[in-house]
């Protein structure tokens, strides 16, 4: 149990970490989510953003900020800290750190990883911050000379599309 709460940082504890990682050369890949039910679609997306890089941050939306992105009544279906619990009792995942605002950008501008990743749902090549397309923080890891990377979703796995069944 300790080794997966370990794995949940604050920045402010991450960023002393982050350090050693740049002067050690690691890859830091970095990717964010409600990640409210956890399901296959998430699980792959995770594994697959952990094989670009050499160090995975999953950044886990607090309670407030997914009420705030209007998802539906209920949600979230299970609260930050639990969800923050399940991300990191994943072996591929090395560090989760939850935030509040309303985008990543603040934490992406801070931990400066070297691979940005979204869902193919969003465009890499999409450079209008207003368009539902972009990638928030994108411009900053180009602009640093990093990457930003979409990964194909499993088909018919959401966390919307499981609650619709009511499986």
């Amino acid at each position: 149990m300790r080794e997966i709460e370990n794995k949940i940082f604050e920045l402010d504890a991450f960023l002393a970490l982050r350090e050693n990682l740049s002067d050690a050369h690691k890859k830091v890949v970095f990717t964010n989510g409600c990640f409210d039910i956890l399901h296959l679609g998430h699980v792959t997306y995770l594994a697959q953003a952990a094989e670009l890089g050499d160090f995975l941050v999953v950044a886990v939306n607090d309670d407030a900020s997914v009420r705030a992105q209007n998802k539906a009544h209920n949600r979230p279906i299970n609260t930050e800290s639990a969800r923050a619990f399940l991300i990191a009792a994943l072996s591929f995942v090395d560090v989760v750190v939850i935030f509040s605002e309303d985008t990543p950008l603040t934490l992406i501008q801070e931990i400066k990883p070297d691979v940005l990743v979204k869902g193919s749902d969003y465009d890499a090549d999409e450079n209008d911050p207003n368009s539902k397309k972009y990638i928030v923080g994108s411009a900053q890891i180009k602009a640093n000379g990093g990457a930003v990377i979409t990964i194909d979703l499993v088909p018919n796995y959401s966390t919307t599309g499981i609650l619709k069944k009511g499986v």
